[in-house]
């Protein structure tokens, strides 16, 4: 039997986006710097800032997540397709909904800056794609993502603007809210105790594994760039040297571990496609203070360790127990190190001083700088709550806290609207399959190829 999403599926996506574009026409517009001025003209050779930043976190979204996903020896084309669908659809409505909070006279000014936050958005989506890869289908995916975004936008200024906390990376605000949305969704959605098991398709090939490799090394490459797009000057250069370093140590300990916890002491490569990127998850929330490199190994290496343990063991556990499926091991690969990276940050927080910051503190944690106080007009600018460094660091535990709360609520109310009638659930037989939604390569062959793994 094939399922396939239906010309009202498909019109009700084409439909969103012509909704966009009218949003788009009525709220937005160029940012002032984007304007023609009179009498200016653009210096020769003139490079947009950011542009190499926004081009590497580009590649990091449709290439590195994308064939990150293609392990499933079934499910390549949705894993690379439905990665390009669904980051296209809601860095559109992550544009609008993160603009929403920002707006000027009722508008919404877009520069590259906004490009580059709606991608990081995108990433929380697909980070919560890879708990539930294979197991909904593309109206259910694309349904998760269109109110995915609405939260994540909302706790994204709740946590940087309102309560100040420190997260250049997005360790907190991406990886942690993304990981515990997808699994509190997969949560309401679990199987039945009788298929609370892998499914027959829920593996790799000696090929797609290889693809899946490709998703890994794109990511390793460029994850300095993600750490590091939202800052300038030293912090900047200082987020791209820690993440380097934590990604080199992760990788070195996770290889290692795999082979002294897996069978016959062999090298896993769920582990290596994985638990090697954990480290640019962990250092995230402290990429760009005062850390000292070899505080970036130490990260990273307890990072690698960490998600290895999490593939070995906890994930078979969450299966068995709670009958918690997670196709990509997202807790392992982003929400346990992006907790782990929220405390360290806490950490780095409470011991940071304006002898060690200078006067780059306040502009790293702006809650820790004073108000001022405009004698003429007697108004108060809010610049910031004057934090000790003490209640800095409380306040980074807290903004963990409530973001993993909120992308459970969360996840677990866009699991129930998923569970609606509204949506056929794919049967068991119909998990991880690419031809129930795709035009495969003729049957004989298609058949033939699964024989053979």
């Amino acid at each position: 039997m094939q399922q396939n999403t239906g010309i009202s599926g498909y019109v009700l996506l084409l439909t969103i986006q012509f909704v966009f574009i009218v949003i788009f026409a009525i709220y937005t517009d160029y940012d002032t710097d984007l304007r023609p001025k009179d009498g200016a003209q653009s210096e020769p050779g003139f490079i947009v800032p950011k542009y190499g930043h926004f081009q590497d976190i580009h590649v990091m979204i449709f290439i590195g997540f994308g064939f990150l996903m293609t392990f499933l020896k079934r499910y390549g084309y949705s894993a690379t397709g439905l990665n390009l669908f669904v980051a296209a659809l809601c860095i559109q409505w992550a544009i609008l909904m993160r603009g929403f909070f920002e707006m000027e006279h009722g508008t919404i000014k877009l520069s590259l800056t906004n490009l580059i936050g709606a991608d990081i958005a995108a990433a929380s989506v697909l980070i919560s794609m890879g708990a539930l890869l294979g197991r909904i289908s593309p109206i259910q995916l694309l349904v998760m993502g269109l109110i995915e975004i609405v939260l994540f936008a909302s706790n994204e200024y709740l946590q940087i603007e309102l309560m100040k906390i420190v997260d250049v990376g997005g360790s907190i605000t991406v990886h942690a809210f993304g990981a515990y949305f997808g699994l509190a969704a997969s949560f309401i959605l679990r199987p039945s105790k009788e298929n609370a098991k892998a499914g027959e398709l829920e593996g790799a090939s000696y090929t797609s594994d290889i693809f899946a490799m490709v998703g890994t090394v794109f990511l390793w490459i460029f994850w300095p760039s993600f750490n590091s797009a939202l800052v300038d000057g030293p912090e900047q250069e200082r987020a791209i040297l820690h993440t380097y370093l934590s990604l080199a140590a992760c990788t070195v300990t996770a290889i290692i571990l795999s082979a002294l916890v897996s069978k016959d002491n062999k090298l896993d490569m769920v582990h290596i496609q994985n638990s090697t990127l954990a480290g640019g998850v962990a250092v995230g929330s402290v990429v760009n203070l005062l850390i000292h490199p070899s505080g970036a190994l130490i990260i990273g290496t307890f990072a690698g360790a960490l998600s290895v343990i999490g593939y070995r063991y906890l994930s078979p556990k969450m299966l068995e127990k709670m009958r918690l499926a997670d196709t990509c091991g997202v807790h392992n690969l982003h929400g346990m190190p992006a907790v782990a990276s929220a405390f360290f940050s806490a950490i780095f927080a409470y011991f940071a001083t304006k002898e060690a910051y200078g006067d780059s503190l306040y502009t790293i944690f702006p809650g820790m700088k004073n108000s001022t106080m405009l004698e003429d007009e007697h108004e108060m600018i809010i610049g910031g709550f004057g934090r000790s460094s003490e209640k800095q660091a409380a306040f980074q535990l807290l903004a963990i806290l409530v973001t993993v709360s909120i992308a459970i609520v969360g996840g677990m109310f866009t699991g129930f609207v998923l569970k609606s009638p509204t949506f056929r659930p794919l049967q068991t037989h119909e998990l991880h399959k690419d031809d129930i939604y795709w035009e495969t390569p003729d049957g004989h062959e298609y058949n033939r190829d699964e024989h053979l793994q």
